[in-house]
């Protein structure tokens, strides 16, 4: 049986669903980013406990087959961005791929339901990465592009700049505070 979770898109929301799920006496086969995979179906007690849980740490257990899509689609970005799987990917195919299901679909749904394009959402998302690098400051510019699969520093930095209003050297100089949590994004 497989559950998804909203807003479960780092290792540490993995570890929190994890405790819940043994603290719930529940047996996972396997948890990733917004998705659980069980051994056993649920009660419906234990659904709403889990349910419960899961709201308790920010996090929602999706019914809805949409949803699940456009949570997959999300975890499936943010997997490839935060990890750097590969330097330069086609969204469109890995998407595709990965839900096996049609690109022009995906992006219907996503659009419709998330109000912004994947390929927006995956800029935003490579945008808040490159925030998290620069604040890191163990990567300089060049290495930070070539690692997110930009052309080059001068694409990487116009992005950066229409989407945070501050070139990459502003934004290293203002520090942490402007920087977003995944699942907000």
């Amino acid at each position: 049986m497989k559950l998804f979770v909203k807003n479960m898109v780092c290792y540490r929301c993995i570890l929190a669903v994890k405790d819940t799920l043994k603290k719930l006496d529940i047996s996972p086969a396997n948890v990733e980013m917004g998705e659980i995979t069980l051994e056993n179906n649920l009660t419906e007690e234990q659904k709403q406990s889990l349910k419960n849980e899961l709201k308790n740490l920010g996090f929602e257990l999706l019914d809805s087959n949409q949803q699940k899509i456009i949570e997959k689609i999300k975890s499936v970005i943010i997997f490839q961005i935060q990890n750097f799987e590969e330097k330069s990917v086609n969204y469109s195919e890995l998407l595709s791929k990965t839900l096996n299901k049609d690109y022009s679909s995906l992006s219907k749904l996503f659009s419709a339901t998330e109000g912004t394009t994947i390929e927006h959402y995956v800029i935003l998302q490579k945008i808040e990465k490159v925030k998290e690098l620069l604040t890191y400051d163990e990567l300089n510019l060049s290495e930070i592009s070539y690692k997110l699969g930009y052309s080059s520093v001068a694409h990487l930095s116009a992005q950066f700049k229409k989407i945070t209003g501050l070139t990459p050297s502003q934004f290293k100089a203002q520090g942490i505070k402007l920087r977003k949590p995944l699942d907000n994004i």
